[in-house]
């Protein structure tokens, strides 16, 4: 248990930081999930619309500084390849 005035106070800030981390962690993953559901069923439109929706959401974490320019570029690029697959298949 922290015994001082700044260690307890880190202590809640590190709870506050830690649940909206595992927030975005979560939603990043469910988006994610929500592309590649649309791709195994083969649904262009649904495939298209939901990565619009992880581009933005993925892009907007960057301004939060949840993630790196680099790899959301990398998660985004990823999703596109696989819906531009179902083009081919």
């Amino acid at each position: 248990m922290a015994h001082s005035k700044s260690a307890r106070k880190r202590i809640l800030q590190t709870a506050v930081k830690t649940e909206r981390n595992r927030y975005y962690r979560t939603r990043i993953k469910n988006i994610v999930k929500s592309v590649h559901s649309a791709v195994e069923a083969n649904d262009k439109p649904a495939a298209q619309e939901a990565l619009k929706v992880a581009n933005k959401s993925i892009h907007s974490l960057i301004s939060k500084g949840f993630i790196k320019k680099t790899t959301a570029a990398r998660k985004v690029s990823r999703l596109h390849k696989l819906v531009n697959k179902i083009e081919v298949a």
